[in-house]
């Protein structure tokens, strides 16, 4: 059945794969069946589509857990006037309107606008004009029953910053699910008590554990886990966690025993992670053998930008000068192992390695990559492997230079000696044919390097804009 998806206007990428995720986390079977198409004259930019899901169940069930989904809604009519508007009412199926309009039952009509802002007044203009919809039960603006929404748009430019509408629409329905509105300020950055540099955004982090399909009873794994904010979304949702860091101060330390990672899952009352492990992803501590135990692994690789990969040895043990050491009995309490640099290409060829042992089949892998943009253009090589399908990407711009484009990878395929090979030689091929930054782990310089050299030599000290559209609910 089709429903009405309001979408609230902020990360647009993100939109439809979170939507896609959850429908098969509640029983769509792929996320290939999921149909999509626009209302009439709107961009597709806009917080209103279509979207065919197969029961009303499952449409709830999205709407409730979804962090960018505002809410979804049976439409029971729309228009481009108040008239079209009671017409297509009107024509919509008794069978389907009247058991929620019954004198035992108690509703409430919200008005909502898009694009533009209107007075109290005419809101209830509005609901008094939907006078012809007959409605028997009782009014009631703080637990109702039902809930019905108008909602207008108007028509208007891209001048105000947000996607076109060539012409007024108004649509009227029942509200099957809504988000929680009270999720992201209970759980914001500023009021938790444990934070790092680079700690994740909580609608960031929500949204990856939902693009993860995190839920009760399955294990998710982070193995940057920094101050855990990817691991308190996913155990929000009742997903056993477990992290690893290679900075045994965040781990084990914190700012004391009552300021660290553990403290932010007290904080919220969560269930505590199994397990803490100081720990280099480029010499994962599993034993021999140990294939198939995490059913998500997610997590935000160190780019370089604000904090750069570290991994066990020092430089001179790198580079061969001394041969590999043991540390002495009596000096292992409190031993913190060397580390040197980690680049990028390897922090990742080794992620997708650990994903592909460690994963579940059909687990999800889902993390943050970095992409550059050189003369308005955009790299989208990505990295493959052949135990994974990519099934999302999702860019969000943090510069005019830089984005990061959070990856959705789903297992399809055991983990065998041979494709462990196929994926070396993979990981050799985009390493040769890809950029120097990612080879050199260098992308502190890329992102920050000053403007591009021909914009120095026409004197513009500004930055050009690139030609393509890029309305404001992107950065918000």
């Amino acid at each position: 059945m089709w429903y009405l998806c309001v979408f609230y206007h902020r990360l647009l990428d993100y939109r439809k794969p979170e939507v896609e995720s959850l429908a098969q986390l509640f029983g769509v079977t792929s996320s290939n069946s999921l149909e999509w198409k626009l209302p009439k004259h709107h961009h597709s930019d806009s917080p209103f589509h279509f979207v065919n899901l197969p029961s009303e169940q499952i449409a709830q069930n999205v709407a409730n857990r979804s962090i960018l989904v505002k809410g979804i809604f049976e439409l029971w009519g729309e228009g481009s006037s108040s008239e079209e508007l009671e017409e297509s009412i009107k024509n919509y199926p008794d069978e389907r309107k009247l058991p929620y309009l019954t004198s035992d039952s108690t509703f409430k009509i919200a008005v909502e606008t898009f694009g533009k802002v209107i007075s109290f007044e005419e809101q209830n203009k509005r609901i008094q004009s939907l006078s012809y919809i007959p409605f028997k039960g009782r009014v009631s603006l703080k637990n109702p029953n039902h809930t019905f929404w108008l909602i207008e748009t108007d028509d208007y430019d891209s001048n105000n910053g947000l996607p076109p509408i060539a012409g007024r629409r108004i649509f009227f329905g029942r509200e099957i699910g809504a988000a929680d509105r009270k999720l992201l300020p209970t759980y914001q950055l500023k009021s938790r008590n444990f934070l790092g540099p680079t700690a994740m955004d909580a609608e960031m982090a929500f949204l990856m554990a939902n693009q993860a399909q995190a839920k009760a009873g399955r294990l998710v794994y982070d193995p940057f886990v920094g101050t855990g904010s990817i691991l308190v979304a996913a155990a929000h949702y009742g997903a056993i966690t477990m992290g690893a860091d290679i900075d045994i101060r965040v781990v084990r330390d914190g700012r004391g025993p009552d300021c660290n990672v553990w403290s932010n899952f007290k904080q919220y009352g969560l269930p505590m992670p199994i397990a803490l492990l100081r720990a280099d992803n480029n010499l994962p501590p599993w034993r021999l053998g140990l294939k198939e135990v995490f059913d998500a692994i997610v997590c935000d690789p160190p780019y370089g930008v604000r904090a750069g990969g570290r991994k066990s040895g020092g430089r001179k043990l790198l580079k061969g000068v001394i041969g590999p050491y043991t540390v002495p009995d009596d000096k292992r309490t409190g031993h913190i192992p060397s580390t040197a640099p980690y680049s990028l290409v390897e922090c990742v060829h080794d992620l997708l390695d650990l994903a592909a042992k460690m994963l579940v089949l059909g687990g999800r892998l889902v993390y943050f990559y970095p992409v550059v943009r050189e003369d308005e253009s955009i790299d989208t090589t990505f990295p493959e492997h052949p135990c994974f399908k990519l099934v999302a990407t999702s860019e969000q711009m943090l510069s005019y230079r830089y984005s990061r484009v959070l990856l959705t990878m789903v297992k399809i395929g055991p983990y065998t000696e041979e494709i462990a090979l196929a994926a070396r030689i993979k990981h050799l091929e985009f390493k040769e044919n890809h950029l120097k930054w990612l080879e050199e782990g260098n992308l502190h310089s890329a992102v920050f390097s000053p403007a591009d050299n021909h914009l120095k030599q026409a004197g513009d000290t500004k930055i050009s804009k690139e030609s393509k559209a890029r309305y404001r609910g992107k950065y918000v």
